[in-house]
């Protein structure tokens, strides 16, 4: 019988979920907050039920000799080291959907408060006093409402905000127009959203492109008497120039549910009079906790009594006889989408694949969201290869597939292309006899690269000293090269390099390599191998 510990809180339904299907489980709920207790008895247990109080590190797994699957009843996985976790071979789960509504409404309480004052007004009449006219506040109705990130959660709050007759405008790179039409909302670059907004909300996961989205000099875009309201990942927002763009009446309001330190004991727009926050509550309802605390008994005792795999944040989902053959060429699939993602800076319109050979006889479906899910994570780390897919399509991005026989020298392969409205860019792999994947075609140049977590794209013309000036710069800086490939479409014409580095390509390496004027692009890259 498999044994799980549950070692955060999780409602009493979902431990008796793992009794009834035949999963031996501990309820220890204490334990999450003791790292030392949780490492001594971790060895014991094939599966792990956890919320947010519990810390999954890599020293924590070094001790845990049995287990299989780490199930987070939420979305976000940021207290689980994931790498860690996938080198150690344990599957990771989470539940995507089960709090969106909950934190959708939130952010619209926090609008309905800071608009009308409802926090300080209840603390003035609880003391006794009656300043009626001290707080005038403003409707709703007829207001322009900004949201950053229409994804699940944003598409919510925008349905929302319609029923309140609010105008809504939206700023997604993600976003088609045919989808925009579709939910009644005006799509809109950055800075005109600013400009025009009334209201601000933000719904979009915490990324190198996300961090600090509302600086200091993109709040100080926004029109006179905005309101902004925060109900998704701390650290979206520049929260020292918030409090001065409050303080200077810049800012009309603001409202926060989440903050860059957490938890938030201080902060500079703690005590603002226009101000309302709140202690990371937006998941935080009886429906919502119920929710995804059933959904991940459910997914882990599917996993550990049959091998089903639902919501896995590094693993296929696919049937277990699937996965032995598979495996290889599910994580090409995601390497592929990696590759393009992280490549292409402009709205996605839509993602072809194309299998050749033996890869045209698998499990396209899988295949497919492996593909969609490397090109996701670009800009949300959260996305999975069951959740994938419902972005892409919540975003208008189009996904066609083409199969094929064998065609060439290999076996089979993969190609996967991103359509933008300005250009198309491919890249193609297949899995050698070692089960390892390669990447062995981009953009029209054949290439054989090895694929390492580290790696680093250069374009150029194929010039001579482009190859020199390469090598020296990184041998200069101390970046070790393990794996080098070079490919070009003739002599004197385009020709690209990609390295595999012991280490990620720091910012003065980049630095570096564009001042010597030799490329034509210089791109880092990160893969999860």
């Amino acid at each position: 019988m498999p044994k799980v510990l549950v070692s955060d809180k999780l409602s009493e339904t979902a431990v008796q979920i793992f009794r009834d299907r035949g999963v031996d489980v501990d309820y220890l709920p204490e334990v999450g907050k003791d790292k030392e207790k949780l490492a001594g008895i971790i060895g014991q247990y094939d599966g792990l039920a956890i919320r947010s109080a519990t810390k999954v590190t890599a020293k924590l797994l070094e001790n845990a000799a049995n287990l299989k699957v780490i199930g987070r009843a939420g979305i976000g996985v940021d207290n689980v080291e994931i790498p860690a976790a996938s080198k150690k071979g344990v599957i990771v789960m989470n539940t995507p959907f089960g709090n969106s509504v909950t934190t959708a409404e939130h952010a619209i309480a926090l609008m309905f408060a800071v608009a009308r004052q409802l926090p300080e007004a209840s603390a003035s009449t609880h003391a006794g006093k009656w300043e009626k006219n001290r707080f005038m506040g403003v409707e709703l109705f007829n207001k322009t409402l900004g949201v950053i990130g229409a994804g699940n959660i944003g598409s919510i709050v925008i349905d929302r905000a319609l029923g309140l007759h609010m105008k809504v405008l939206a700023y997604d790179p993600f976003l088609s127009e045919d989808r925009a039409r579709e939910i009644g909302v005006t799509k809109v670059e950055l800075d005109e959203l600013l400009a025009k907004a009334d209201f601000i909300t933000l719904h979009v996961p915490l990324t190198d492109k996300t961090r600090n989205i509302l600086s200091r000099e993109n709040l100080a875009k926004t029109r006179k008497g905005v309101r902004i309201v925060n109900a998704a990942r701390g650290g979206l927002i520049d929260e020292e120039a918030l409090a001065e763009l409050l303080k200077s009446g810049h800012v009309a309001g603001a409202a926060l549910d989440v903050f860059a330190t957490e938890p938030a004991t201080e902060s500079p727009l703690f005590g603002l009079p226009n101000v309302v926050v709140t202690p990371h509550l937006g998941a935080s309802t009886s429906e919502a906790q119920e929710n995804v605390a059933i959904q991940v008994a459910e997914q882990m005792s599917d996993y550990l009594l049959t091998g089903a795999v639902q919501n896995a944040l590094n693993m296929p989902s696919v049937t277990a006889e699937e996965a032995a053959v598979m495996g290889p060429w599910i994580k090409l699939a995601g390497h592929l989408g990696a590759f393009i993602g992280q490549m292409t800076d402009e709205p996605i319109k839509a993602i072809n694949v194309l299998y050749d050979g033996v890869a045209s006889e698998m499990n396209l479906k899988a295949l497919n969201a492996a593909v969609i899910a490397g090109v996701m994570k670009a800009t949300n780390p959260d996305v999975n290869m069951v959740s994938a897919p419902v972005m892409a399509t919540e975003r208008g991005v189009q996904v066609a597939t083409t199969t094929q026989a064998k065609t060439g020298v290999f076996d089979g392969y993969i190609k996967a292309t991103v359509v933008t409205d300005s250009r198309e860019r491919s890249i193609a792999g297949t899995v050698f006899s070692d089960g390892k994947p390669r990447f062995i075609q981009i953009r029209g140049i054949n290439v054989d690269a090895e694929i390492g977590e580290h790696m680093l794209y250069t374009r150029n013309k194929d010039v001579p000293g482009v190859i020199g000036a390469l090598g020296m710069t990184l041998g200069d800086l101390g970046v070790n090269i393990a794996n080098f490939t070079l490919g070009r479409t003739g002599s004197g014409e385009d020709a690209i390099a990609i390295l595999y580095l012991d280490e990620a390509a720091r910012p003065d390496v980049l630095e570096a390599l564009r001042a010597t004027d030799k490329f034509l692009q210089v791109r880092p890259l990160h893969f999860e191998v």
